[in-house]
């Protein structure tokens, strides 16, 4: 495990720049107040204060008022119906990931990782939810429940063939369209053409391409129709509630989701419904020294519950059965 620990962490530093202090911006908006005029006093960005700035001093000879907010809605009602229209359509210019993680804010204490190591992740079963909240909910993981999907039909029904139908009864709908779509490595558009893959590859026969990917399920139908087989795990808080937008991952041996960091609100739960898969936890940077990096596998039934916002993570689909899960946020 020590020549894990130090692959892993070399691999990581090594990587792209995960984190900056973000103690460093707010001379960003002493230099707007400088170079802007602006009458703020808290700490902005630069950008900020160009903008309110241009507000303050942009107004055409004769504009009033009431004719400048006119102009702002109409651009804002422009703008809705620009998105509207390109919902389907990539980003000409996305955000790159290296300064997504520079801005990540750093954490104030590790404690949520420094007691962690790999052999004493805990594996709970009927774990009573006033307990987990009191002990495990909250704390940022990881602890695998291995009893949560005991009741679930989902275990037996879903596979790739399943979700075609599915997509394929429901057809190209908007609100589909715009859930995202995590193609990693496989260089799939969207989730129609995913689904859309002939049986030799589905069944990962000798020289197909293997795949993975993975999608959030945000079209409130399609979230009933797979909720039929699945729901809220039994041990979350009792008024704790799921995300209204659901996590389906799905595929082969020897692929999964690279080293990364989540940019979302809350702690989430991940149920593998199907297959194994093994997850390689890495503390943020200000914690490199003070955390351990964990594996832990995963199993058919098992759930891992964790603050992917904290944990930097990597999947592997271990081989055997096509791997599939699907998790969500919980408050």
């Amino acid at each position: 495990m020590e020549e894990v620990d130090k692959k892993l962490k070399n691999f990581i530093i090594n990587s792209y720049a995960s984190g900056v202090e973000l103690s460093c911006l707010p001379s960003l908006g002493k230099l707007g107040q400088r170079s802007f005029g602006s009458s703020s006093s808290s700490g902005g960005s630069f950008l900020d204060f160009r903008f309110l700035s241009f507000l303050q001093r942009w107004r055409p000879d004769g504009m009033r008022k009431h004719q400048l907010v006119l102009v702002f809605l109409i651009c804002a009602i422009g703008k809705h119906y620009l998105n509207e229209l390109f919902a389907d359509e990539d980003c000409i210019v996305g955000m790159p990931q290296q300064l997504q993680k520079a801005f990540r804010p750093p954490e104030s204490s590790c404690e949520f990782c420094s007691h962690v190591v790999t052999d004493a992740v805990p594996r709970l079963a009927n774990v009573d939810p006033d307990e987990f909240e009191r002990k495990f909910a909250y704390s940022g993981g990881p602890v695998i429940v291995t009893d949560a999907t005991a009741n679930w039909t989902a275990v037996e029904r879903f596979d790739y063939w399943y979700f075609k139908d599915v997509y394929q009864r429901y057809g190209r709908r908007r609100k589909a369209a715009r859930c995202q779509f995590f193609p990693y490595r496989t260089g799939f558009r969207s989730i129609w053409e995913a689904l859309s893959l002939d049986e030799a590859r589905v069944n990962y026969a000798a020289g197909t391409e293997p795949w993975y990917f993975g999608w959030s399920n945000c079209d409130p139908e399609i979230v009933r129709e797979l909720r039929q087989h699945y729901g809220r795990p039994y041990f979350l808080p009792k008024a704790s509630e799921n995300n209204a937008v659901d996590w389906v991952f799905m595929g082969g041996t020897g692929l999964g989701a690279h080293m990364h960091v989540d940019n979302v609100r809350l702690p989430s739960w991940q149920s593998q419904l199907k297959g194994s898969k093994e997850w390689i936890l890495a503390p943020p940077p200000e914690c490199y020294y003070s955390c351990n990096f964990l594996s832990v596998v995963v199993k058919t039934g098992e759930t891992i519950v964790l603050d992917t916002n904290r944990w930097y993570h990597k999947t592997n689909v271990l081989s055997g059965e096509l791997s599939i899960t699907v998790g969500a946020e919980y408050d």
